[in-house]
């Protein structure tokens, strides 16, 4: 009887071996030439901006060029889907958010889909969203903007970086929740809304913390509340929207790597070692903390859990906000 097990279990083990050698050889082999960090967003936004620092860290470790490319358009869905269609061989990969894998499978029908064709690499920071106004505006708190935007016929004005993306759903929840009056304007990109917002052609934004972050020094924005769960560090005298009586508007925005789905394993778990590394770079967190972010860093299964949660999440949100693309 022994005998009849003996080449059974010595099969197994050589094939568990070859299966091994062969992830070894793949992981050693990789990566052979420069790898694309594509973000689905304009340049010059906190995507954009939290992108190059990893691709710059990351790249140093893997010694070779990581290069960031920039494919905006449909609310981060174009670059999102040229991912998703992608070679599965780790050299094209998503810098994905809150939008592409959150909010967008929400609100509109897209050809990929945010589970199914990616595979997850890693969570990397998240920053807190922000309710601003133009100082231009005169507005000086959360309920002199509700006053005013109902005293105005017109209503006052909100930028966003395009419809569906967290400063619009963060504005209409915000509208649903106060009743305050007020008109979409949406743009392509943080980095545009914010231009117009400083400038006072649009009054309000809701923009990441990150975006908003270096443009308050200058005066041209006021900060007048948070809309996340607690207060941040860098602006420890403004208040959460839940402070202020504002209820059920909390939109922390979070950032992460994604592979197209297909993708060897072992390739998904030295990006993610090496991602994982550059968060715990002293460099890396500082940048970010400055900025209002904070790094946060996962395991590619945790990260897919998270996305399944927050597609589930904001399916209901916007169905009960009854928010459109339109």
């Amino acid at each position: 009887m022994q005998a009849s097990f003996r080449v059974p279990a010595i099969a197994a083990f050589a094939t568990a071996f070859t299966l091994s050698l062969g992830a070894a050889s793949v992981q050693a082999a990789w990566p052979e030439r420069p790898i694309t960090i594509v973000v689905p967003t304009a340049p010059g936004g906190g995507n954009d901006a939290f992108a190059r620092v990893i691709a710059q860290k990351m790249g140093d470790s893997l010694k070779q060029s990581v290069v960031v490319v920039n494919k905006a358009g449909a609310q981060g869905a174009i670059g999102s889907e040229y991912v998703a269609r992608a070679p599965a061989d780790g050299y094209t990969i998503l810098f994905g958010y809150i939008a592409t894998h959150g909010i967008n499978p929400a609100l509109q029908k897209l050809r990929y889909d945010p589970v199914k064709d990616f595979k997850p690499i890693g969570l990397l920071a998240s920053s807190p969203t922000l309710l601003v106004v133009s100082s231009s505006s005169g507005i000086t708190s959360v309920k002199d903007l509700i006053e005013k935007s109902k005293k105005d016929p017109k209503g006052l004005s909100y930028a966003s970086a395009g419809a569906g993306t967290a400063p619009h759903v963060t504005a209409e929840l915000f509208k649903m929740v106060t009743g305050a009056n007020m008109l979409h304007v949406p743009y392509k990109g943080s980095a545009p809304a914010m231009t117009d917002t400083l400038a006072g052609t649009t009054q309000v934004m809701f923009p990441s913390l990150f975006s908003a972050y270096p443009h308050l020094a200058s005066g041209r924005i006021k900060a007048l509340a948070l809309a996340g769960d607690k207060r941040s560090d860098v602006l420890k005298d403004v208040p959460t929207l839940e402070e202020l009586g504002v209820k059920g508007v909390s939109v922390p925005q979070w950032y992460a790597l994604f592979a197209p789905a297909g993708t060897d394993d072992a390739i998904v778990e030295r990006l993610n070692k090496e991602l994982n590394a550059a968060l715990h770079d002293p460099e890396v967190i500082a940048k970010f903390k400055e900025q209002g972010a904070d790094t946060k860093s996962s395991t590619p299964q945790e990260l897919g859990e998270f996305v399944k949660s927050e597609v589930a999440r904001w399916k209901k949100v916007v169905e009960a906000a009854k928010i459109t693309t339109e």
